[in-house]
């Protein structure tokens, strides 16, 4: 499981910047903490949400992308796995 800390938000949002992808924090109607706009490889965040939430929608949403391997160096790719192998255990 992911531990709701900012250095947790920080390693999720690295992992994603390294993957090609954006991370904005932005006011809006979400139904969830986070969404993401495919055509421009931009994540979206809810910055009202608190930070359990955030770290729990961008950790989703990770689960659902395709993330090239060859972009991340060796401790993204361990906490990339991490990450995946927890919601197994969900």
């Amino acid at each position: 499981m992911l531990t709701p800390t900012q250095h947790t938000l920080d390693k999720l949002e690295n992992l994603l910047k390294s993957a090609g992808y954006k991370v904005r924090y932005e006011k809006g109607n979400f139904k969830t903490g986070a969404c993401l706009l495919q055509s421009s490889r931009m994540i979206v965040v809810n910055k009202f949400s608190n930070l359990e939430s955030k770290v729990q929608a961008i950790a989703e949403l990770i689960r659902q992308l395709e993330i090239d391997n060859e972009q991340l160096d060796d401790k993204q790719l361990a906490f990339l796995q991490q990450i995946r192998k927890t919601e197994l255990q969900l």
